[in-house]
């Protein structure tokens, strides 16, 4: 059998700690928290901020940050379509194997294309796959631009970025979305707080 086959005696192992236990032992309901819109948008502001909020009150949470991702797990990944699906694949497995530990899982990634996260959504039951949709105009995100990216995407070095010359899909029916008031976008700590409404609301946070 060559390496590049999938093998047949691959069978899977039963935990003797299942995951209501785990759930009890952290008073808490694993789920992800999906953030997904353009680069500049706010993703990483509120995953900070909702992962900092969460701690205070004495919940576990674990951020899986996009740039972080492919620093050590998906380096091997460029930005090609293809590349774009499988990082968002490897990513999604992961944060189901967070919610199963009966961790809060943020994931905070652009994830552009809407089949890659409706099959990161499929991987856990309905209700423990949150989207977050930050909604917000690309010209906000580019007057941003605090990595310098839509500058480079403009000048024509970056190819395939996603909003300038790469399609950004919104979500069709997300959970949340955050967007702007009278034109003027939420504070940190007013996102963290609309995603934790959320959470109390759908129990996820037991007192």
């Amino acid at each position: 059998m060559s390496t590049g086959e999938k093998s047949a005696n691959i069978f899977w192992q039963e935990s003797s700690v299942g995951r209501l236990e785990r759930q009890k032992l952290l008073q808490q309901k694993g789920c992800v928290i999906w953030i997904t819109g353009l680069s500049g948008s706010g993703k990483s502001t509120l995953a900070c901020a909702l992962s900092r909020q969460l701690h205070n009150k004495g919940k576990l949470s674990y951020v899986l940050d996009g740039d972080n991702v492919r620093h050590g797990l998906n380096k091997d990944l460029g930005f090609k379509a293809e590349d774009r699906t499988e990082n968002i694949r490897r990513i999604g497995e992961v944060a189901k194997l967070f919610a199963d530990a009966g961790l809060i899982c943020i994931a905070s990634l652009i994830s552009p294309y809407r089949r890659d996260r409706d099959a990161c959504r499929a991987l856990l039951p309905e209700v423990n796959f949150i989207e977050v949709f930050m909604n917000m105009p690309l010209e906000v995100c580019e007057a941003r631009d605090a990595k310098g990216l839509y500058k480079l995407a403009r000048a024509g070095k970056i190819k395939g970025f996603t909003g300038i010359d790469d399609p950004y899909e919104p979500p069709l029916n997300c959970e949340i979305e955050i967007q702007q008031r009278d034109g003027i976008c939420p504070a940190p700590s007013d996102m963290a707080e609309q995603v934790l409404s959320y959470l109390k609301e759908k129990e996820f946070l037991q007192e």
